[in-house]
């Protein structure tokens, strides 16, 4: 996780996708649970929250920011998250902060190999994706232009095609041919965000202002939930 000075007391949260997971960032020390978990988020991730906070010897009232996963993703996860986000901090009054899943996932790629440029691309069914071009800014995934719902013939990528794009997510499982017209890509074993990388991003947050009341918590589906259809083993 790229460091950042900072005496917050942080909580992270995301099921956005088929993984749980929940962090802690306490006096600069870590604590994290995650699960892969599809149709188990509900139940899993306040028991999470919980160990987090025992382990760290601390309260929910102690918290000074929870960050949730804001999407894109599963509509009935997001909708999850944004909920038990909302039932935590409106008790305390804690601020909250949105982290993109796919920004979280460009950090984890940042993290883990100091990627450079990253895309990713999580599979939305229904023959479309959701993903998003990042640079390294410093050790922060940054985005370029705009995050997306499409098809995958529909990809227009931003980033320099000279120099090497890590490739994260399960859109390129699902569409194998995805940027397989490049030459300058490595696919990284990064398939699911994690709320520990949500941790760098929502200080840096916190640090420009983009934190805010959690009535004004703010869900991205990208796709409109009224073409949603649920299939089998997607929540």
């Amino acid at each position: 996780m790229a460091h950042i000075d900072s005496d917050l007391t942080i909580l992270a949260l995301d099921t956005c996708t088929e993984s749980c997971s929940a962090a802690l960032l306490h006096n600069q020390d870590l604590h994290c649970r995650s699960a892969n978990a599809p149709r188990e988020h509900s139940q899993r991730l306040l028991p999470m929250v919980d160990e987090v906070l025992k382990e760290a010897n601390i309260k929910i009232a102690d918290v000074n920011l929870i960050a949730y996963g804001r999407g894109p993703g599963s509509f009935t996860g997001i909708r999850i998250c944004t909920s038990m986000t909302q039932g935590l901090a409106l008790g305390h009054d804690i601020p909250v902060i949105g982290i993109s899943t796919l920004a979280a996932m460009a950090q984890m790629a940042i993290d883990a190999d100091s990627a450079k440029q990253v895309f990713v691309a999580i599979d939305a069914r229904m023959n479309e994706i959701y993903w998003g071009q990042f640079t390294n800014s410093g050790g922060i995934a940054t985005l370029v232009g705009e995050e997306h719902v499409s098809t995958p013939e529909q990809v227009n990528i931003l980033l320099d095609t000279e120099q090497t794009i890590t490739l994260c997510g399960t859109g390129f499982d699902a569409y194998p041919d995805l940027l397989s017209n490049l030459d300058s890509t490595q696919m990284s074993d990064i398939k699911l965000p994690d709320a520990k990388a949500m941790l760098t991003l929502a200080q840096l947050g916190y640090k420009q202002g983009l934190s805010t009341p959690v009535d004004e918590l703010a869900p991205v589906y990208l796709r409109d939930t009224v073409t949603w259809k649920k299939l089998p083993g997607r929540e």
